[in-house]
């Protein structure tokens, strides 16, 4: 039977059971997205509500809340070393991000719809950007442009990654398939399209041999894409799943869904082992830390939650122990198995523990946020950083109750020696520029003119690529054919040659 743990009495009892550690509340609409930093000193989202917050996980540093996108930020990605963020959004953009108080952003524009997804490679110097344009996009983080677009689906592109040895991209979208992209040479290499609705998320595990792919007919699946074979198939969620992460050892996965909880399975066993109720509504948003230990959730109901892992502290001696001692006929197979003798579903299965943690019971009292503002210039990604980094705002925040706004006049002098900092970096522009401020504005009217146009020889490069493509292929068509005509009536003239006359 499923086990119900009183969280009050019954939490010390079970230490690898997950707990929950604090309760982020800024946010004004759903949280959609959320990314731990290499060095786990903060946790990044982004919500419904146009904003970017940088959690400071030391519950007495303030938060920063980023606002420069003008629409709904629907993914967010801390660089491997730690010093950007990238965010992507509804309003078409991907922004990169210093997640510090000068909050300094470099805006990317070519998709000409919703971006859904951004990750960077795991070297840093790229990113890969989906969106509802039905393209895959990489780009150079050094350069600041685009390189080049990956064009096979035919419907919304909601998630694409990168493999950890940057040579695959992984990509899902609304046309229900899942397909690997080789870096190398731009072309589609495989498509899986097993599904019965759209595939909403996928990524590599850490070792790069497996995809994992969520859709939203509440299934999970795990391929091995060394052979093309469906190693797993879970079904424990009644909704459809959101996002889910790979622990970093590949033993676990945390899945999100609409049906209110956070899943937990074992894949090492093949099976669900906690469900996870804290949330009231959708959990829209779930991430592991880079170390394993801690993971994230976010979800309608504009909270960000922080568990403790815990589970992932168990004697594998013993679990590995257990699992050679199986004698199922068909055992779950292991993700570094070769593919099993027939693909089986995993459903739910009993010993799974439900965890109902008292959410308004937090550890630490909310942090101070700082408001991050837009800086006057807005630049194309394909061309630099924003030359006046932005300063952060005094003024009363509109956020819930518990999220109280950093007042400068109540701070000591170290934080108002930081406002001068950060407010600064917009005043030396205008200083530097001496520009009056009407000519100011027709410089932004030009700069957004030549954004356009931007895009739209973006678009042109494409559809010119394609029609090349075309050519190419009909000219090729056009000398088999003509190579076949010729050979056939070569073939006609010698029995012609051969038969005798009348």
């Amino acid at each position: 039977a499923v086990h119900n743990i009183d969280w009050e009495f019954n939490v010390g009892k079970r230490l690898e059971d997950p707990t929950l550690e604090r309760c982020f509340k800024g946010h004004k609409d759903a949280v959609t997205c959320a990314d731990f930093s290499p060095s786990n000193k903060q946790l990044a989202t982004g919500s419904n509500d146009k904003t970017l917050m940088i959690w400071n996980l030391n519950p007495k540093a303030r938060a920063f809340r980023f606002v420069g996108h003008k629409d709904i930020i629907t993914a967010v990605h801390f660089s491997p070393s730690g010093d950007l963020v990238a965010s992507a959004s509804r309003d078409r953009t991907v922004r990169l991000w210093t997640p510090n108080i000068k909050g300094e952003s470099t805006v990317f524009k070519t998709h000409t719809a919703t971006v859904r997804s951004v990750s960077f490679s795991s070297d840093g110097h790229k990113l890969v950007t989906a969106s509802d344009d039905k393209s895959v996009k990489v780009w150079s983080v050094h350069r600041q442009r685009f390189i080049y677009s990956l064009n096979r689906h035919t419907n919304w592109v909601r998630c694409a990654r990168f493999s950890p040895d940057g040579r695959l991209v992984a990509s899902c979208g609304d046309d229900r398939t899942v397909r690997l992209w080789d870096t190398s040479t731009r072309q589609c290499i495989n498509t899986f399209s097993e599904y019965g609705g759209p595939a909403t998320f996928v990524d590599f595990n850490a070792s790069g041999t497996c995809i994992a792919s969520s859709g939203a007919d509440n299934t999970l699946k795990i391929w091995d894409i060394r052979t093309n074979k469906l190693l797993q198939h879970y079904q424990v969620h009644s909704a459809a799943i959101h996002c889910f992460s790979f622990h970093p050892s590949g033993n676990y996965l945390i899945s999100g869904s609409s049906d209110s909880t956070v899943k937990i399975l074992d894949l090492l066993e093949g099976r669900l082992i906690y469900t996870l109720h804290g949330h009231k509504g959708p959990v829209l948003a779930v991430a592991f830390s880079r170390e394993g230990d801690l993971f994230a959730s976010g979800g309608a109901d504009s909270q960000v939650l922080m568990w403790k892992t815990n589970f992932d502290t168990l004697n594998y001696r013993e679990v590995l122990s257990r699992h050679r001692k199986r004698v199922t006929p068909d055992p779950p197979p292991h993700l570094t198995d070769i593919y099993p003798r027939s693909p089986h579903r995993h459903h739910t299965q009993n010993g799974t523990v439900e965890i109902n943690p008292v959410v308004t019971d937090i550890q630490s009292a909310d942090p101070h946020v700082v408001e991050v503002g837009g800086a006057p210039f807005s630049m194309t990604g394909a061309r630099g950083r924003l030359g006046g980094g932005p300063g952060y705002r005094d003024r009363p925040s509109t956020s819930t109750a518990s999220a109280s706004t950093y007042n400068a006049r109540e701070e000591d002098e170290e934080d108002e020696e930081e406002e001068r900092v950060g407010c600064g970096v917009t005043y030396l522009l205008d200083e530097r520029s001496g520009l009056p401020p009407a000519f100011r504005s027709t410089l932004e009217h030009i700069v957004q003119q030549l954004d356009i146009l931007t895009q739209t020889v973006a678009v042109l490069e494409e559809r010119l690529t394609l029609t090349e493509d075309k050519l190419k292929e009909c000219l090729d068509n056009q000398a088999v054919i003509l190579q076949e005509v010729l050979h056939n009536n070569q073939l006609d003239e010698e029995r012609d040659a051969d038969s005798p006359s009348v």
